[in-house]
């Protein structure tokens, strides 16, 4: 083979490795979840989608590659309640491009985090300001709410969209944390005090119930018992007086009240640990106990009877 014709072999050799080259150059790949902008001579062309794209080689060049997975961005707003009260409020935005419109998403906004995070500080500063700490705890949905309606309107412009918007704290200075700790504790021990007060006040009362219905029935019980004795009494009188001619009701009386005096002390007397007793047994300190003693059954007996 001459020179001339090698060369010319080279040269159709190279010419057809670069040609090859050149058209290989012009695939390229597209993940999942991911779009890809290519530009024509610096003009936008199209989006290609997930998996092999073909473009024109020297003429088209990738732009740029959009993520089109949901992506959150974390931010700590710092501003002061109505009753003057500074606190940090944790927001996080959930987010994504939305894929018809990856042309604005990726030409209209420049930094869309830091758009995210503009809206977010100016729907924040124009809530909280206006609420006690105590309705910004009450209304964190209300907050999220808010956030998430204003930011997908604006940012859908842009080609994206608002998953969630989420108000997950609020955080005011840890001597307030105390202070709020100290007043709730101080709430809930006056309930609990007033709970208390309540219950031992009814257990008095169901005490002193219980106390005036056993005295009651203990005075009820009495007032039979007298009852009953002078009956026996009676009966014993009238048996003995029926038996014996010439007696008395008196003389009947005073030889029971000597039965139940003698019973009565051998009763005592019985007892293992008895006190010692000391009773006159003159006749009369007899006669004037046994006075007493009818004395005190006659008043019985006309109470009994009253009753």
């Amino acid at each position: 083979m001459e020179p001339s014709q090698v060369l010319m072999l080279v040269f159709y050799t190279i010419v057809a490795l670069f040609l090859l080259g050149t058209l290989l150059s012009g695939f390229f790949q597209v993940r999942t979840a991911e779009a890809v902008v290519i530009q024509r001579m610096g003009k936008f062309l199209r989006v290609a989608n997930a998996g092999m794209n073909f473009k024109l080689p020297w003429l088209d060049q990738i732009a740029g590659r959009t993520d089109l997975r949901v992506q959150q961005l974390a931010l700590d707003v710092e501003t002061k309640t109505k009753d003057n009260v500074f606190v940090k409020i944790p927001v996080s935005v959930q987010y994504h491009v939305i894929p018809e419109k990856v042309y604005e998403a990726f030409y209209k906004l420049a930094n869309p985090k830091q758009q995210i995070s503009s809206y977010v500080f100016n729907v924040i500063l124009g809530h909280v300001p206006k609420m006690n700490l105590d309705d910004a705890f009450l209304q964190q949905s209300d907050i999220a709410i808010a956030i998430k309606q204003g930011l997908d309107d604006v940012m859908r412009t842009y080609g994206y969209a608002i998953d969630q918007a989420l108000v997950t704290d609020i955080q005011p200075d840890e001597k307030v944390k105390s202070a709020m700790n100290e007043i709730n504790a101080a709430q809930r021990e006056q309930v609990a005090a007033s709970a208390r007060g309540e219950t031992e006040k009814i257990l008095k009362v169901k005490q002193a119930e219980a106390d005036a219905e056993s005295k009651a029935l203990q005075g009820q019980g009495i007032a039979n018992q007298r009852k009953a004795i002078i009956e026996g009494l009676k009966q014993s009188v009238e048996a003995f007086a029926a038996a014996v001619e010439g007696t008395t009701a008196r003389d009947v009386m005073t030889l029971v009240l000597v039965t139940q005096y003698l019973d009565t002390i051998k009763e005592i007397g019985a007892q293992d640990k008895s006190n010692t007793l000391f009773m006159s047994h003159s006749p009369a300190a007899i006669g004037e106990l046994f006075r007493q003693i009818q004395e005190a059954v006659m008043i019985g007996q006309r109470a009994a009877a009253a009753g």
